[in-house]
């Protein structure tokens, strides 16, 4: 069974639970803060989750129970009577107990397994079970190897053991020995994941949470080792994170659903062990499709002249323009009764939608259903390709293009096509990456996405200085490179990506294109008359020095104003564009050699002119 904790959430216990069911769980916890902040009995939680189709499983959590002197004993039994009152309103049988961080509580091994077989005596006589969990700050008892033994030990049909894969992990305690822990007393799974952290683990525990596919522990190892041992009840969330409880609801609950289907695809044995289809292969993107009315055909057609992209055709039944230089495809869309028209209404004139060419249509949509990713149909007209679509996490659609499509029969069979001449052209040859802006607490999201619907990878965070605040960037990347989507975030307002998400909403505000030889590129684009972003000469004068380059071909970087970087792997040129009306902006690139970053190192350097030009 698929289940999620209440805690996992934002809003209210009402709003958390109808999101649950809307995203497709079959159980819930309910975290007992939750049910103390809701208006109504918890006879009422019980009604409303059986209307909605979703099972309560567990209620949690027991806190600072075992081990404790007296007269807190007694007292923490009274408490536990008090609870079970409240399981029995809501229909659950199953209540989460937490091993103790008070610091009252004493090592007494035959104490706390004396207390815990005390507690399933007063739970089964009531029909009830109790699950005892080792977190990994507990006073006593943090490693869940120690937590089965007390379990073992007390041998009771009410007790078992919760196997928490962030408190094992976190610790870096080995999950093998999750195989030898029979069946029958695994009472109970919670999954999370987390970015490795170097902090206390409490601190990292109640606040970077995450779910599994956005994290970095092992959490395969983890899922093989539970494989192994049969288990079959229920697979839950619980995630402690500031970026969850600021994010929309139902977009969480959906993402913890992806999240699910993704770790039950780690194990190939087990009885939900998953069978999703690999994600189909890449071989780039075949367009970007903007949205604009009349007013900013002009000037958009000028700035997109001026890289050297040609009108190449008409759509035959829409108000669609397509643009073409090289192997890049732009679609400018006018149409006023159309998807791209409502996304206009949000965004200005913006990119509503992007093409990638994958290898097996077919494949990508399998996938992509399985990880129930909306599906968009547009309107088509007679004799017109019908290409699927993605809706994207914002609301942007991602286009399947297959092969065939690709080469050409998508615009020959749905536009007129014209001025096929390439001689004209600036060198520009094909779509090196797509930067998108978002809210901060929304970056998790789209990670989780491109990683399990599309079968990306996310790259390294890097942060990065803007003259009005810091930024987060971070790519999702598609297996072989192909195609590359920087993500940004920002939580100050004064910065470029924050200027961006307040007054456009987010989206795509960086497109980068490739050359081979950018220093030719730059000088067509200069004659074209094309707008381009000011390097201060400072960073020219440093940058001879840094990396030790021959004066004249620091001369032609600082002429061109294109921007130097070098690793390992080999050279990065890049120069941009102005912002187009304060909205989006282009860069080029030429990559040498092996080189697979951003120029990040250059980043500071081109948002302070940036800055500097608004």
């Amino acid at each position: 069974m698929r289940a999620i904790a209440t805690v996992c959430l934002s809003g209210d216990l009402r709003s958390k639970l109808e999101a649950i069911a809307r995203a497709g769980f079959a159980g819930v916890e309910i975290f007992e803060n939750d049910l103390i902040s809701f208006d109504g009995s918890p006879a009422e939680v019980r009604q409303l989750c059986q209307r909605l189709g979703l099972t309560i499983v567990a209620f949690q959590p027991f806190r600072d129970f075992e081990g404790m002197p007296e007269p807190a004993r007694s007292r923490n039994l009274q408490r536990a009577e008090r609870k079970f009152d409240v399981m029995e309103e809501l229909g659950t049988d199953f209540m989460l107990v937490c091993s103790n961080v008070s610091p009252q509580s004493l090592p007494d091994h035959e104490r706390i397994v004396a207390d815990l077989r005390e507690l399933a005596d007063r739970a089964e006589a009531r029909g009830l079970r109790i699950g005892y969990e080792a977190l990994a700050w507990g006073r006593h008892v943090s490693d869940y190897r120690d937590a089965w033994e007390l379990v073992r030990q007390a041998d009771h049909p009410a007790l078992g053991i919760v196997l928490d894969s962030f408190h094992i992990l976190s610790r870096g305690h080995d999950p093998a020995g999750i195989a030898n822990i029979p069946r029958d007393k695994i009472f109970f799974v919670q999954v999370a994941d987390a970015p490795l952290l170097d902090m206390d683990v409490l601190q990292w525990s109640r606040h970077f949470r995450c779910f599994p596919g956005q994290g970095r522990l092992p959490l395969a190892s983890f899922m093989q080792a539970l494989a192994k041992t049969g288990y079959d009840g229920p697979l839950s969330h619980e995630i402690f994170s500031d970026a969850f409880r600021a994010a929309p609801t139902d977009v969480t609950a959906m993402d913890g659903m992806r999240s699910l289907i993704y770790l039950e695809n780690l194990v190939t044995e087990g009885p939900w062990a998953g069978d999703i289809p690999a994600s189909s292969g890449y071989q780039g993107v075949h367009f970007i499709e903007f949205t604009l009315d009349e007013d900013s055909a002009a000037p958009l057609g000028e700035f997109i002249g001026a890289l050297g992209f040609r009108h190449v055709g008409r759509h035959r039944s829409k108000n669609v323009e397509l643009w073409k230089q090289g192997d890049i495809h732009l679609v400018l869309n006018f149409e006023t009764d159309s998807f791209a028209h409502t996304f206009r209404l949000l965004h200005g004139t913006s990119v509503c939608a992007v093409g990638f060419r994958v290898a097996d249509v077919g494949q990508a949509l399998d996938r992509a259903k399985a990880f129930k990713a909306p599906l968009y149909r547009g309107q088509v007209g007679e004799g017109e390709m019908e290409i699927p679509a993605l809706r994207g996490v914002e609301g942007s659609l991602i286009y399947l293009v297959d092969e065939q499509a690709a080469l050409d029969r998508q615009w020959q069979t749905d536009f007129e096509l014209f001025d096929q001449d390439s001689r004209d052209e600036a060198g520009l040859v094909r779509i090196d990456h797509l930067s998108y802006v978002l809210p901060a607490p929304q970056l998790l999201g789209w990670q989780l996405y491109y990683h399990t619907v599309l079968g990306f990878e996310a790259d390294t965070e890097n942060e990065i200085v803007d003259p009005h605040g810091m930024m987060v960037s971070q790519a999702v990347n598609s297996p072989d490179g192909s195609i590359r989507v920087p993500l940004t975030v920002s939580q100050a307002q004064g910065t470029l990506p924050g200027r961006f998400l307040s007054e456009f909403r987010g989206g795509v505000q960086q497109i980068a294109f490739a050359s081979h030889n950018i220093l030719a590129s730059v000088d067509e684009l200069k004659a074209r008359g094309l707008p381009l972003l000011r390097i201060p000469p400072n960073y020219y004068d440093d940058l001879e020095t840094r990396f030790d380059l021959e004066p004249e071909f620091v001369e032609a970087l600082r002429s061109r104003n294109i921007l130097f970087d070098r690793n390992d792997g080999g050279d990065f040129l890049h120069a941009y564009t102005d912002t187009f009306a304060g909205r989006f902006f282009f860069e080029i690139v030429e990559r040498r050699d092996d080189y697979q970053r951003y120029g990040e190192a250059n980043a500071g350097v081109r948002l302070a002119a940036q800055s500097a030009q608004a």
